[in-house]
């Protein structure tokens, strides 16, 4: 799979592998997907598709009109189970909350996947991206500066891992895509405790993030505040906000620590 940054082992179930993909190929793009849609985007042949896409109707995961199949809302499930047993979130997202109502800009937390972060909180105050951001959503760690926060806390195993799977595309034209430019940008982001995008995701859009840290010291999520380029400059997002967002992390760990 592209971006799959764990290998296989004999234990791998290949069925469950193949079941997950059909239902990763929706999203806001392609809500609905005919068969032969699903066979192309996932790279199944047509017999193969319908198999899936029947046994997970049959599981309500899918539903179908006509010749379309969609998702239902039985696989919010699947996602709810990982954010109610993952008791950062709800303390993160309180904190986050709290912070973007007194900054007035956006702040989030995320957790790496793959070649993507996933966004795992969202307390939005302005949109000032063209993606709708939400609980769910994935962007390329490379290109983010939450993504660049935790390839930091990786080892160089582990970033040499990605960087072999990871297809680096350019998104904008100030998007760094050199692997040893990359490279030194996340190892100066581990000195400094936090790392800075601008404009590489998307123009007009920034970021500042900085790593969260479990009882045990080891980076769980990574936390960041995002603001629009003609509001705030860079300089100023790393000497007014990320101060702010360090804060707030600290919150959130000392919370964190009290957790039984």
């Amino acid at each position: 799979m592209s971006g799959e940054l764990l290998d296989k082992s004999k234990d791998f179930v290949q069925s469950l592998d193949r079941g997950l993909s059909i239902m990763k190929v929706f999203n806001a793009e392609n809500p609905k997907l005919t068969l032969s849609e699903v066979a192309e985007l996932t790279g199944f042949t047509r017999a193969t598709a319908r198999r899936f896409l029947l046994t997970l109707e049959s599981l309500n995961y899918v539903g179908s009109t006509g010749r379309y199949f969609f998702l239902k809302p039985r696989v919010l499930e699947l996602g709810y189970a990982y954010l109610n047993s993952f008791s950062l979130v709800s303390i993160a997202q309180n904190h986050l909350e709290e912070m973007a109502n007194e900054v007035r800009e956006s702040c989030s937390a995320s957790v790496l996947e793959g070649s993507n972060v996933i966004y795992v909180c969202r307390a939005a105050a302005n949109r000032i991206m063209t993606i709708n951001l939400a609980v769910g959503t994935q962007l390329p760690a490379y290109a983010t500066s939450m993504g660049r926060t935790l390839l930091a806390s990786m080892s160089e195993k582990e970033l040499d891992r990605y960087f072999e799977v990871t297809e680096l595309e350019r998104l904008t034209s100030k998007t760094i895509t050199d692997k040893g430019e990359l490279r030194k940008i996340i190892a100066k982001a581990k000195v400094d405790g936090y790392a800075i995008v601008v404009e590489e995701l998307e123009d007009g859009v920034q970021s500042v993030s900085v790593p969260i840290h479990g009882k045990d010291g080891k980076v769980l999520a990574a936390a960041n505040v995002s603001a629009h380029a003609a509001r705030i400059s860079a300089s100023d997002l790393v000497e007014v906000l990320l101060p702010r967002l360090q804060k707030c992390v600290v919150e959130i760990e000392k919370d964190l620590t009290l957790q039984n």
